[in-house]
């Protein structure tokens, strides 16, 4: 007659409380559980809902449970009714401006195609747009202003190139 065999537990899962019993080694790590499902059930990662504080999963990038929380925390924001600050249109209008004003030349070399002129901020500051900061050079003299410095050869071959 063949008795069936099972241990004394000695711990509790982890997730659910249930008696198991688990090799101390594995009572070391403190990871005890009884199942796959608790196992599961402990590394799920949840938020809460912004609105309603329902825990949704995390991995989704969610804020809001379901639409009806959503509609809800969108009510309070209110859109721009105009496009946003375009970056790229000011500088086209601020180059547009120093083309009128300076002419359509490169400011160092004379090169005068103006539709590859660029924008140089004397100081490298992007946000000082003021006029006496503000140059209109040639794409190969902004590489020389920007660039050269800091050259590769000229830190390997001490200037001779």
């Amino acid at each position: 007659m063949k008795e069936d065999y099972s241990r004394r537990p000695n711990t509790k899962c982890k997730t659910c409380g249930k008696a198991i019993y688990k090799r101390p080694s594995q009572i070391k790590s403190g990871r005890i559980f009884c199942s796959m499902k608790c196992y599961g059930l402990d590394n799920r990662k949840e938020n809460p809902c912004v609105v309603c504080s329902k825990l949704i999963m995390s991995q989704f990038n969610k804020k809001t449970c379901g639409r009806s929380c959503a509609n809800k925390h969108r009510a309070g924001i209110k859109y721009r009714l105009n496009q946003p600050r375009d970056k790229v249109k000011s500088l086209r209008a601020l180059k547009i401006k120093l083309l009128k004003i300076r002419g359509g030349k490169c400011e160092r070399c004379g090169y005068d195609k103006i539709e590859i002129i660029e924008v140089h901020h004397k100081d490298r500051n992007t946000n000082n747009n003021d006029l006496s900061n503000l140059e209109l050079i040639c794409p190969n003299c902004h590489r020389e202003e920007h660039l050269l410095e800091k050259s590769w050869l000229k830190i390997k071959y001490g200037g001779v190139a």
